[in-house]
């Protein structure tokens, strides 16, 4: 490392800051990062690594802990807890690392942090698990032919609540196999890929592609759409001139395919309801060739300014914003959408690989409650459609009653739709994230 700031000393900070304060994971690494911009890139990768990778591997690191500890880890001052975690991520994940660094420059920090006392402890846990790693046996795993949903929340890091949700809602007879189910939590273990979207208004794939590798940009086509392009080996992505220019802009997948389900025409008026980043909207203006209007809405000033700058930069003309409480009817639009957008608040199960943290600030309540919000906006949504009209929705997680259950109660509780398509989409699917798309049409 070349800067004299200390990469560990930040990972510490953002873990604390996403333990004690409730921080979402990839908002308190923006800002870290955000503010010491003049790092340079390998203490960039180092810092995003340590911090992400321990957050993804968290149940596994603390069940490892547990068995060589006194203290069991939930007991542990959060500054030492922290540190340890991080420390057995590097023993057991960064092959760079030497283990000798990662307890040295553990035992430092406490010391820094003023828990001088406790180095020892901090040392002899991380060197008798650094030992170990190499010994056959010394560490004992869940049995699992005995114990398979204790086996799959640790080997994956992934809360067992979880895992038992997800063994009873995909059963052997739909799910097909315990090994199926596996490969969707190994994708979860995987780097999210930037997935980028062309604004087509401007240039085409091929001229994007173009323009991003002579900016040094590394690029590779998805074989899903033509407009997708994955993006690596970029150091800041506001500092692209193409990003600068407005030629793309971030967009998942998965997303992609729920905008491009909305089949859009020119001159066709859209409202989107939570439409925040933007995302879906500018993808369906593009789609309309900047005719027609997308009424992008979302709750707060600061979620349509989001908007906003991501509507000027890319300088979309069809698309107008409006801070609105998607819960509450504009009676002034009722029967007026051809397209309505319902990409609601969820769970978001399905983005663990971008979002680490979202595993364990989810409960079974939180969950049950999304599922009532839900249904409060979709209400309302559907009032929007006009006869013939589509209602699209979607939401980023796989959970049977926020996307299967209540996409069958919308069509129970409405007889005027029809229930055209419903798609749960795996992050084994299509390389993105995992989603849900269902298409409505209100009859005429």
């Amino acid at each position: 490392m070349t800067s004299t700031v200390n990469m560990r000393e930040l990972a510490l900070g953002i873990l604390l800051d996403i333990e004690k304060g409730g921080q979402y994971s990839h908002i308190a690494l923006a800002n870290v990062l955000d503010k010491y911009q003049y790092l340079d890139k390998k203490e960039r990768a180092f810092l995003t690594r340590l911090t992400e990778g321990t957050l993804e591997q968290l149940i596994q690191i603390d069940y490892i802990i547990d068995q060589f500890s006194k203290v069991p880890v939930r007991k542990m001052k959060p500054v030492i807890r922290c540190i340890i975690q991080s420390a057995v991520y590097q023993i057991r994940y960064m092959d760079a690392i030497p283990d000798s660094a990662a307890c040295n420059e553990a035992v430092r920090l406490a010391q820094k942090k003023g828990f001088r006392s406790l180095s020892g402890f901090v040392n002899g846990v991380l060197r008798s698990i650094s030992r170990a790693k190499d010994q056959p046996g010394r560490i004992v795993w869940p049995d699992c032919e005995k114990e398979p949903a204790a086996y799959l929340s640790v080997r994956y890091s992934i809360p067992e609540w979880m895992i038992r949700m997800w063994m009873e809602e995909f059963s052997p007879g739909s799910w097909q196999d315990f090994q199926k189910m596996e490969h969707m939590l190994q994708a979860f273990c995987q780097p999210a890929p930037v997935t980028i979207c062309t604004n087509t208004l401007y240039c085409t794939p091929q001229e994007l592609e173009q323009k991003l590798k002579a900016e040094g940009v590394t690029v590779k086509k998805s074989k899903i759409l033509p407009c997708a392009l994955n993006i690596s080996g970029y150091d800041h992505l506001s500092a692209l001139k193409s990003f600068q220019e407005g030629l793309f802009y971030v967009q998942d997948i998965s997303s992609m395919l729920a905008a491009q389900a909305a089949c859009p025409k020119e001159h066709d008026f859209v409202i989107d309801v939570c439409a925040a980043p933007g995302g879906k909207s500018m993808h369906i203006a593009q789609l309309m060739h900047g005719t027609g209007c997308v009424l992008a809405r979302d709750l707060t000033q600061r979620k349509i300014e989001l908007i906003k700058e991501n509507v000027a930069r890319c300088r979309v003309p069809n698309v107008e914003t409006q801070i609105w409480d998607a819960r509450i009817p504009d009676e002034s639009n009722i029967e007026k959408a051809d397209i309505v957008i319902a990409d609601l608040p969820c769970s978001g199960l399905g983005v663990m690989r971008g979002k680490k943290d979202i595993r364990y600030k989810m409960t079974p309540d939180k969950m049950k409650d999304l599922v009532q919000l839900q249904r409060e906006i979709l209400s309302v949504a559907v009032r929007y459609v006009r006869p013939g009209g589509r209602l699209i929705y979607s939401t980023c997680t796989i959970h049977r009653d926020e996307n299967q259950g209540n996409a069958q109660w919308l069509a129970g509780e409405h007889t005027e739709l029809q229930l055209m398509e419903d798609r749960q989409i795996l992050p084994t699917d299509e390389g993105g994230d995992g989603f849900y798309i269902a298409v409505f049409v209100r009859k005429q």
